[in-house]
């Protein structure tokens, strides 16, 4: 593979004719570029694995809608794999990134340890990890996979056994957010995502949300070792998913409403609505109530399917979007897919970068003189100029963040990648 390097004297040189094409519309790139690098974006663990995890099991059990597809060779198969991996990802995405983590993914050393018993020693290797780098851990509660969720159910199940254990393993990841929170300086977003649901046609609709709705609120009360300041609780909704095609409980109309009665955080995925349907237009209704959004940055193909991100018009749409409506301090980013039929590090890397792209984009966005031109009912012009600036040179400016981040400029990182597969991912098989 042949990578084509640009001069550092080119890159500077072709960085300041944009800086002025950009500065004739009144967008200042020096400013775009710090605050593009400086968001926070949180890396999501589950794709260097396929999703599954480090758990000692006794049982085979049923994914509970989560499924990777392909075999491509490299997969992470514990701790130390998958922290190499993400190292090598941070070594080319720019930028301010955080780590963020499932409860699957906690290190017991072969030890069986069921999840309404993980404590933070079980993560004590990935907080070391990410104090050593400067940077944070979010978490997620892993209500799937497991004998208890086989069918189909957790926080709603009619047994109330299977709700005690289900709020008992909620209640143990608030208090290992808490201690990532507190160790790294950083608060921890812990979202709680749950596959309960219907494959058809369900009879009843109203029962299982009550039971969600209480064991929910059961699960975020106050309790020993849980401080609020370090763990900050989201809940995700979905519009269906697989085996649960005809219902899901935890809906977005019933975590948008949970979320701002609990005040607690409410979390979009890009991927969790009707395949025709784009959350951009979602983002300035739902911030008129909420305080803040969580966001999983994924991309669905005609159903749930989490591809890699790219730097497409859904996801250039979102950040457009919060630009405009000055809210980018009010959301948290985090990427959301797993493709097991490509490089994983490759893939981890494209999506970085492309959610990277889509917020320089939007920040590189004359958004005042489109918004003033709107309002003095020039309507031509105001779409004539977005799309002159679509062809803009977009491409030195990026091409400058990556180099004060420090990372490959262009294509450089693609052979990067490529010589660590050589040397580490294919030598797992």
């Amino acid at each position: 593979m042949t990578s084509v390097r640009r001069p550092k004297a080119d890159v500077q040189r072709f960085y300041q004719k944009a800086k002025a094409y950009y500065a004739s519309l009144g967008v200042n790139t020096d400013h775009a570029i710090s605050e593009t690098l400086k968001m926070p974006l949180s890396l999501h663990c589950w794709q260097a694995d396929d999703v599954r995890g480090f758990e000692v099991r006794d049982v085979t059990v049923d994914g509970g809608g989560i499924l990777a597809t392909g075999q491509y060779p490299g997969r992470a198969r514990n701790g130390d794999e998958m922290r190499a991996d993400l190292a090598m990802v941070l070594r080319l995405a720019p930028g301010t990134h955080r780590i963020n983590l499932h409860a699957i993914y906690a290190e017991t050393d072969g030890r069986k340890v069921e999840r309404d018993v993980l404590t933070p020693a079980h993560f004590s290797r990935w907080i070391a990890w990410a104090r050593e780098r400067g940077i944070g851990i979010d978490f997620n509660t892993s209500f799937f996979a497991h004998p208890l969720a086989n069918d189909g159910l957790t926080l709603s199940h009619p047994d109330r056994k299977v709700r005690e254990f289900w709020i008992r393993h909620g209640v143990a990841c608030r208090r290992i957010a808490t201690a990532m929170g507190r160790a790294l300086k950083s608060p921890c977003i812990l979202n709680h995502w749950l596959p309960d649901g219907r494959k058809d046609s369900p009879a009843d609709r109203w029962s299982p949300r009550r039971r969600l709705m209480d064991s929910l609120d059961r699960l975020l009360a106050p309790c020993e070792g849980v401080n609020t300041r370090w763990c900050r609780d989201a809940v995700e909704g979905k519009l269906f998913g697989i085996g649960s095609e005809d219902y899901v409980v935890g809906s977005t109309e019933f975590y948008g409403s949970y979320a701002l009665t609990r005040g607690i955080i409410l979390c979009l995925d890009m991927g969790h609505f009707h395949p025709t349907e784009t959350i951009h237009d979602k983002l300035s209704a739902y911030l008129q109530f909420h305080r803040s959004l969580l966001l999983h940055l994924s991309r669905p193909i005609r159903w749930d399917s989490d591809h890699v991100v790219l730097f497409n018009d859904d996801l250039r749409s979102v950040f457009q979007e919060l630009a405009r409506g000055d809210a980018l301090s009010r959301v948290m980013l985090a990427t959301d897919y797993f493709d097991a039929s490509i490089n994983r590090v490759c893939a981890y890397v494209i999506g970085a970068r492309a959610v990277r792209k889509a917020l320089l984009s939007a920040l590189l966005e004359p958004v005042d003189l489109l918004k003033r031109l709107e309002e003095h009912g020039q309507g031509a012009a105001k779409l004539a100029w977005i799309e002159e600036v679509k062809s803009g040179p977009f491409h030195a400016v990026w091409d400058e963040l990556c180099r004060r981040a420090g990372v490959p400029v262009g294509g450089d990182w693609i052979e990067q990648a490529r010589r660590y597969e050589e040397q580490v991912l294919l030598k797992r098989t």
